[in-house]
């Protein structure tokens, strides 16, 4: 879930539980609202922690002796974990 979804989930919430006056036979409203901005709140931190998370990078170097010239050859060459 992403930051919008648990932002999006606690605004209708607050409607249902607060801004509406309307009786339903067969669910409670207010109970509702109430639920979906926990739910909400829960997907915003579940966000954040996954925003904020360490990526981890490995790098690799290698050395090799150019056969031409005897030159050493020094490549480095690095990759992350990149999650978007």
């Amino acid at each position: 879930m992403s930051l919008g979804a648990g932002i999006f989930l606690v605004v209708v919430g607050a409607i249902l539980a607060f801004a509406l006056n309307l009786q339903v036979a067969w669910i409670d409203l207010h109970l509702v609202g109430y639920i979906l901005m926990v739910a909400g709140v829960i997907g915003i931190i579940i966000g954040i922690v996954l925003i904020t998370r360490r990526r981890t990078s490995v790098a690799t170097t290698r050395t090799a002796v150019d056969p031409a010239t005897g030159e050493r050859v020094t490549r480095r060459t690095g990759e992350s974990d990149d999650i978007v």
